[in-house]
């Protein structure tokens, strides 16, 4: 769950609403790690936000603006899976069939809590344009340019252990694809996010500890 650069930024974005869309994009994650985990009765995680505040843009040669110094935002831990098999199948093979449904459970929440970012960031904008979100307006592929690059690829390494054929691995990213977006569109989960992406963006911190993030999303 890192953000190092996003697609085709607009010149006339400013600061103040490129932040509002990071602090939705990591509120996403942490609200969907905390929220959706405890609903889904998985263990509790630590996990903790850093914000680079001293980011400078640069463009390369294929029109991709990034940050001159490393990151501009991510989430330390928050993973139930820690270390990724090669073969899902050769992991659970020695399980018990109760451990088998909590591994597969925890592997997938991972995945759904890492398109919550990104599709919160998107939604955010969509709400903002009066255009609420659905997946004809916004699907797996375009989350890219909602600063899901490295969220996208942290899926594929998820999804590549299943080792699913093309079919199944598409039918696969959809199912999940659709939770996180009923995740983030139910009411109560959407109001979690927006308090929690204000509570980064008035906090200034460049480190949003989990006892910040668990008391504002408690207290919801």
């Amino acid at each position: 769950m890192k953000r190092s650069h996003l697609i085709d930024i607009p010149h006339s974005i400013n600061d103040a609403e490129f932040i509002r869309r990071v602090a939705f994009h990591e509120a996403g994650h942490a609200a969907a790690i905390y929220i959706r985990n405890k609903q889904k009765q998985l263990p509790p995680i630590f996990f903790q936000i850093y914000i680079n505040h001293a980011y400078q843009w640069r463009k390369d040669a294929y029109n991709i603006y990034e940050y001159e110094k490393g990151y501009l935002t991510q989430i330390e831990d928050g993973r139930l899976i820690h270390t990724l098999p090669s073969s899902v199948a050769k992991a659970v093979a020695d399980l018990s069939p109760k451990q088998e449904y909590e591994y597969e459970i925890a592997f997938e929440a991972d995945i759904v809590n890492l398109l919550a970012g990104p599709l919160s960031e998107a939604n955010y904008l969509a709400l903002k344009n009066n255009k609420p979100i659905n997946p004809n307006l916004v699907n797996l592929d375009l989350l890219y340019y909602y600063g899901g690059s490295s969220d996208l690829e942290t899926i594929n390494d998820y999804i590549d252990c299943l080792e699913l054929t093309s079919t199944q691995r598409q039918a696969k990213l959809r199912a999940l694809f659709l939770k996180a977006l009923s995740f983030i569109k139910d009411l109560e989960n959407w109001c979690a996010i927006s308090t929690l992406a204000e509570y980064i963006i008035s906090s200034k911190k460049n480190i949003i500890a989990y006892e910040d993030i668990t008391s504002v999303l408690a207290i919801l």
